[in-house]
């Protein structure tokens, strides 16, 4: 699959390709480079990089100005016709991304990849090699500037094996990688039943960017059914799509010979799977970031929640599309960027098994009990970074001194709470979370004592390798940074060598440094052969030497920069790889801190809102008694209003039909909502808002 190959139904803005070769042949070479480049990316705004700045031509700077409210000018001329040109700073590249990323835009980043002083020896006035070293779009952000830390940013793909539907969803920025096998929602799956089921797990994921091949994007059924997700949808070749590639696209990347210990997928899951894999390798040029092992999600195992009665029930967004007013919003306690992304997908899905809902139940009472060690977690976590995000970051090579901080500073935190929590006796969800947390004892060790206090935010800033982790790095430093005092010692012990008090060592550009010495005391110097001093300029009242220890000492100071800098990324690249090396454990690690901080989260919000354990069994039962609307209630104690008004209700077999009448306003949808609320708080594993909760699994809300 080729870059030119993407069909992106974004912008109304036409980014077409560029002019054929010929006409390209006629402009000046950094306008054939151009759009050379813009010829394999014709659906990409190109960002080429000029020096300090990236800059935009013709069709892509017209539309990159209005987007971002940028002056256009223009810059020579194509064809006859002025080159519409405009740009943006290096430094500040990611805010404009930011923006044009959320307009449904994608960018093509192109860079310098070769050293120009390579390119020189090609003689003339040889242009600078430059290349795409990555696609930016909605799916494959790994820039925390660039993402809502407190929510996911899923990569989805549709995939498609005869008549059977699969989804996939990838999120790149922390590997997280699950499958599912589309069931129709109603058996009649030719008139979109399946589509429908496609819906309503997109509606959960709520992807950024969704993959689908030609096939399916032309298809009419999938059009109307999935019309609320046009505007995310990118179209990809059938082949992209095929099952048996993908198969052998995942044992390549897992180093497996099966992929039956993942789980057992159908072919649509794979199809989806390899879309997944495939697109992220396109758009990263190559470069995969760490992905976990696909996880098979059993759509049986999910309470299913239709995009209308999501909306209505308003669990992530009000009516009026803000995230203030919705459940997510009102329940969400959460202190790390993780533990919301995780509350936020345990809401979106709620359990259908019993034995998993009470787990999470008893996870939460622990910490409604342990109130102490519940607010000293808390706090603990507070100052915990996104583990996952900075790992992904470091993955792809795209990571920063403050990324590796990020992973020291979040186990340093999960070994603390490990060791708080294992003074304690808690449930087998806590155990399984302490477990994955372990002890990274060694990587803590070797990046504390690698890294210094005050990191640069990139690499190329240098001075992120603390002082004393490196001798030959320190040695480098000293001849940096303290040259002058070398220079004014080397120039005193000369002194006193030679009894020649008015000696100095000075600089210029032509000679560098060198030794002077007045014409009143040439008979004291030590010239060579017999002396270390060698002539090198004869002046009107003074004579200027070098000797051997100075030119080395030069030569050790005019590159030590260098050097030093150059050493700092060789063992950043080390320290990067010993991370790397332990992905798994680390990534794990996130995957703990994350599932406490959810626990804590929810055991504080129990304690401080009066919220009880529901019983949630396999029976037919539905009793709830004082029940509230968690929304409401927590809208009226913040307007300093009266309380909310609790209700019961209670669907026992000989009262399953209930009629529920009064005036507008009185309270209906209120009472409806307030008790789907609670059904899916309870199966998601959170207390609710009643005094009592006895529910029998529901597999659906309406």
């Amino acid at each position: 699959m080729t870059q030119t190959q993407v069909k992106r139904n974004n912008s109304d803005v036409d980014i077409s390709p560029l002019p054929d070769e010929a006409a390209a042949a006629k402009t000046t070479p950094m306008m054939a480079q151009f759009l050379e480049i813009k010829a394999q990316h014709p659906d990409c705004l190109l960002f080429y990089r000029m020096g300090d700045f990236y800059e935009l031509f013709l069709d892509d700077a017209v539309a990159a100005a209005g987007a971002l409210d940028i002056t256009l000018t223009k810059r020579g001329k194509h064809q006859g016709e002025d080159i519409p040109m405009c740009g943006v700073p290096v430094h500040a590249a990611e805010a404009y991304l930011s923006r044009l990323i959320r307009k449904g835009f994608r960018v093509a980043v192109a860079e310098q990849v070769e050293d120009p002083k390579e390119a020189k020896k090609r003689g003339g006035k040889t242009l600078v090699k430059r290349d795409v070293v990555r696609v930016l779009t909605p799916g494959t952000l790994t820039e925390d500037n660039l993402l809502d830390a407190r929510a996911h940013n899923y990569l989805a793909a549709i995939g498609c094996a005869g008549t059977a539907l699969g989804l996939g969803w990838l999120d790149i920025s922390t590997g997280e990688f699950q499958l599912q096998k589309i069931s129709p929602a109603t058996s009649a799956a030719k008139d979109g039943g399946e589509l429908a089921a496609v819906a309503a797990a997109l509606a959960r994921l709520s992807p950024s960017e969704i993959l689908v091949s030609e096939k399916l994007y032309a298809d009419p059924v999938f059009a109307e059914v999935l019309a609320d997700w046009k505007d995310h949808l990118t179209s990809l070749p059938d082949s992209t799509f095929d099952s048996a590639n993908a198969a052998a696209r995942l044992k390549g990347l897992y180093k497996v010979a099966a992929l039956d210990a993942f789980g057992d997928f159908s072919r649509s899951e794979l199809s989806a799977a390899g879309a997944l894999i495939a697109y992220v390798e396109l758009t990263q040029k190559g470069r995969l970031p760490r992905i976990s092992p696909p996880r098979a999600i059993l759509a049986q195992g999910l309470m299913e929640i239709d995009p209308a009665t999501l909306r209505n029930l308003e669990i992530f967004q009000s009516i009026s599309g803000n995230r203030e007013g919705s459940l997510l919003a009102t329940i969400d306690t959460t202190v790390t960027g993780a533990g919301a992304r995780l509350l936020a997908a345990r809401l979106a899905a709620p359990l259908c098994d019993v034995a998993a809902i009470g787990e999470r139940l008893d996870m939460v009472g622990f910490f409604v009990e342990a109130a102490p060690l519940r607010q000293s977690l808390r706090d603990n976590l507070t100052h915990c970074p996104d583990l996952a995000r900075a790992l992904s970051r470091l993955s792809l090579g795209r990571g920063g001194p403050r990324d590796l901080a990020a992973v020291c500073e979040g186990l340093c935190r999960a070994r603390d709470i490990r060791g708080a929590l294992e003074r304690s006796a808690p449930p087998v969800g806590i155990k399984a979370a302490m477990g994955a947390l372990g002890s990274h004892s060694e990587l803590i060790d070797r990046l504390s004592r690698g890294l210094a206090g005050d990191l640069p935010m990139l690499v190329r800033d240098g001075g992120f390798i603390a002082s004393g982790y490196n001798a030959a790095l320190d040695e480098l430093r000293v001849l940096r940074d303290e040259g002058r005092r070398l220079i004014a010692a080397l120039q005193a012990r000369y002194i006193s060598e030679t009894n020649i008090p008015s000696l100095k060592i000075r600089h210029n550009n032509v000679l560098g440094y060198f030794i002077e010495v007045t014409g009143s005391h040439l008979d004291k110097v030590p010239i060579a052969p017999e002396g270390p001093f060698i002539h090198r300029q004869t002046m009107a009242g003074a004579t200027r030497f070098v000797s051997e220890e100075l030119t080395e000492l030069e030569q050790k100071i005019t590159h030590a920069a260098d050097k030093a800098l150059g050493l700092e990324l060789k063992l950043f690249d080390d320290l990067v790889g010993e991370v790397t090396g332990r992905a798994e454990d680390v990534a794990r690690a996130a995957i703990g801190l994350a599932c406490l901080d959810v626990a804590t989260a929810s055991g504080e919000l129990a304690a401080v809102r009066g919220h009880g354990r529901p019983h949630v069994d396999n029976s037919f039962d539905f009793e709830i008694k004082a029940g509230r609307h968690p929304v409401v209630e927590a809208a009226l104690k913040e307007a300093g209003a009266a309380d909310f008004i609790a209700n019961d209700i209670d669907l026992a077999p000989d009262h399953r039909l209930w009629l529920i009448t009064g005036p507008n306003m009185a309270g209906k949808s209120t009472f409806l909502r307030q008790n789907a609320l609670i059904v899916l708080m309870a199966q998601a594993g959170f207390y609710v808002p009643a005094a009592s909760a006895r529910i029998g699994l529901v597999d659906r809300l309406f």
